[in-house]
């Protein structure tokens, strides 16, 4: 961290985590501080990187993408040259929401979203397959969704941290 957070800090990021489009006089509202001193501090978090962007979180069903699918990917051999490509790869592929590189059995978790099955048969065996990194993959077709990723826990009180 580049400078201690405070209580408001950590407000103001858990409101705009749960709203990135509050203006500052919402915001101000929300946490008990003036309209510019929530711009100030707004200001300085997306300067030291606590806030990376804003975006609309989209329906992915309404856009057509109604296959959700975990993909287990075992990479042919493993060394940094393989594992670069296989980077390349999955970040030049929209399908791909998410990618994890793993320890244990496999590799690489991949979290993909498709077209039905006509979609996930072409990006296993026209994209992932041939691709001369991989080796074997396995897929998951995601049944119910329990829960969605809706912003990381901002934690209240903190070690080390300044207070309000």
């Amino acid at each position: 961290m580049d400078e201690q957070l405070d209580k408001l800090d950590l407000r103001l990021l858990e409101e705009l985590q749960k709203d990135g489009r509050l203006t500052n006089n919402e915001l101000g509202e929300r946490i008990a501080l003036s309209p510019s001193q929530c711009s100030r501090r707004r200001t300085r978090l997306e300067a030291e990187g606590y806030i990376r962007s804003y975006q609309a979180n989209l329906d992915r069903q309404k856009l057509g993408l109604d296959m959700l699918v975990v993909i287990s990917v075992t990479l042919a051999t493993h060394n940094r040259d393989n594992a670069r490509r296989f980077s390349q790869l999955i970040n030049g592929l929209p399908e791909v929401l998410e990618a994890y590189a793993l320890t244990g059995e496999m590799d690489y978790h991949l979290k993909v979203a498709t077209r039905g099955l006509a979609g996930l048969s072409h990006f296993v065996n026209d994209v992932l397959l041939p691709h001369e990194s991989v080796q074997h993959v396995k897929t998951s077709i995601v049944l119910d969704t329990l829960k969605t990723f809706e912003g990381f826990p901002v934690p209240m009180s903190h070690v080390g941290m300044a207070t309000a």
